[in-house]
């Protein structure tokens, strides 16, 4: 299940795209944008800092979803 969630004090954005919990290393993008890459090089997540900033001026935007299969509960 993919969680994203927001730290409003360190104004910190985390896009989890896994959700069980591994090691990751990290790879540095930017000063701002982290990524996790757990094993078999699967990307784990993304860390934004000054997510207000990079993400837009304090509002965060929707999220459309494409092409995107829905897994179906019951």
């Amino acid at each position: 299940m993919m969680r994203i969630s927001y730290d409003q004090e360190v104004d910190a954005l985390y896009i989890r795209l896994v959700g069980n919990l591994q090691e990751c290393r990290t790879v540095r993008l930017t000063d701002e944008i982290t990524l996790n890459i757990g094993a078999d090089e699967q990307l784990v997540g993304i860390e934004i800092l000054d997510a207000q900033e990079i993400i837009g001026q304090g509002a965060l935007p929707s999220v459309e979803l494409e092409n995107i299969a829905l897994a179906r509960v019951g």
